[in-house]
Parts: C-alpha cells; sequence; structure tokens
C-alpha cells in the first residue's frame, strides 16, 4: 500500500525517494544479531511512548554505548558496526561524511510525537537519510501534514526541520538504518537527480526558523532598556505570531 501524498512539482521537498537501491535480505541479517539488551533506548524519553531504541553504528568516540548527537564531536565506527558487513558496504555507497549513523528500532504501536530537529536540511549542511530494513506499510510518517510511507530497500531523505512524528500501527518492530550526512557536491547531484526542490533561503519570518530560538531572542531583547532593542523584540514578536496564524 503506498501512503505518500505526492506533492506539486513545484513544492519545496520535504521528504524525497533517492536513486539509491539496497539489498535488504541482507541488512535485515546484520540488524537481527543483535540482542535486546544491545538496543539502547533513545534518551529523549519524553519524545516517544511504547519503545524507540538504538544501536549506534557511528558514535562520537565510536563509543559502544553513546547516542548523543555532538556538534563538534569526532563521528567514528562501533564496534557493533564492525559486526555488521552490509551496513558498512551501505554507509561506503555514500561518497560524503557520515557523521552519526544509527539503527533506529520503533516498537510495534510506537509513536515519535511531532517534533523538529533544528538544521537537518540538505541546504542546512547536515542531511538526515533514511534506509528502511524492516518496515510494512503500517509504519506512517507525517511530514509537515503529509502521510508517507517509506519503503524497504530504498533510501529516502526527509527534512527533520519539519514538523514530523512517526507511527508504527503495525504487529513487528520497525527498524531503518539512519545517516546524518554533510552536504557536499556528490549529495547534492544526488537529489538533483532525484528532482530536489529546496526550500527559500532563510530570513525572519520563514517557518524554517527554529521559533524556540525566537523566542528566547525576543526575551533577551525584552530585559533591555534599550528603545531599539525593545522596538527590536515587538518587531520579530509581529513575525512569531504571523508564522503562528
Amino acid at each position: 500500500m503506498e501512503c505518500a501524498i505526492v506533492p506539486a512539482p513545484d513544492a519545496p521537498s520535504t521528504w524525497l525517494q533517492l536513486p539509491l537501491r539496497f539489498d535488504v535480505a541482507r541488512m535485515q541479517r546484520d540488524s537481527d544479531q543483535f540482542a535486546f539488551d544491545e538496543w539502547l533506548s533513545h534518551f529523549n524519553t519524553g519524545a516517544y511512548d511504547h519503545g524507540w531504541s538504538c544501536v549506534p553504528l557511528r558514535s562520537v568516540g565510536g563509543q559502544a554505548g553513546h547516542i548523543m548527537p555532538i556538534d563538534d564531536g569526532a563521528y567514528a565506527a562501533t564496534p557493533q558496526l564492525a559486526r555488521c558487513p552490509s551496513l558498512r558496504e551501505a554507509l561506503a555507497s555514500f561518497e560524503c561524511k557520515i557523521r552519526a549513523a544509527r539503527l533506529l528500532a520503533l516498537a510495534p504501536g510506537a509513536h515519535i510525537h511531532a517534533h523538529r530537529d533544528a538544521k537537518m536540511a540538505l541546504q542546512d549542511g547536515l542531511t538526515r537519510i533514511h534506509i528502511p530494513i524492516h518496515t510494512s506499510p503500517q509504519v506512517l510518517f507525517s511530514i509537515d501534514g503529509e502521510t508517507v510511507h517509506f519503503t524497504a530497500g530504498h533510501a529516502w531523505y526527509m527534512d527533520a526541520s519539519c514538523l514530523h512524528a512517526v507511527h508504527n500501527q503495525g504487529t513487528t518492530p520497525r527498524i531503518h538504518l539512519v545517516l546524518d550526512c554533510v552536504t557536499n557536491s556528490w549529495l547534492e547531484a544526488l537529489f538533483a537527480v532525484a528532482g530536489f526542490v529546496p526550500k527559500a533561503s532563510h530570513k525572519y519570518g520563514d517557518a524554517s526558523i527554529n521559533d524556540d530560538n525566537v523566542h528566547k531572542v525576543i526575551t533577551q531583547l525584552r530585559l533591555s532598556p534599550s528603545p531599539a532593542s525593545l522596538a527590536l523584540a515587538s518587531e520579530l514578536a509581529a513575525l512569531a505570531d504571523g508564522r503562528a496564524a
């Protein structure tokens, strides 16, 4: 069952199927070897219900138990990746730098609540790519209001800076290989072949600007006695209110 709502040809790409294929059976053998206690519960416990867990394949310092993203961290392969020949091949097929690489499992009935991951779009310099290994048509993403199912064996881009959520409505766990890739000319060319349509450049008033950061700036400006600072706070607040409307 295909659940994707095809966007208009000129609409910015909030998700995209990339022209890459993978051997799902081999990848399943790699992912299935990990015992229950090797899957680490996701650290953001308030963001999901009923089970979201991770096996780190590339982490800061290559640590086997490290799943926290760090902007300036030195990422390296973990001991878990050494046990996964097909997953190593998949990573090697990307001609770009990969920071974090993880197996992410979503238990049957699990729901990742709607959220945004700032600066996680191709044009921001860090590109999140999903490669489904175990899935079913009942695993559904909501991405800026669109309902999308990512099929196994393909690579999928998701603009994680958009409002997105995931619900595994099936009876089996969903497992994706998730890569955080540093954008380069190879990746941009791959996206161009897939028909990628970029968003407009960032500016105040764009929905792409993180609302939490804007409100923090507004609060800081309002603490200043300067009339110019107070005027700028009022202007930013008006723009933020316009985005929320």
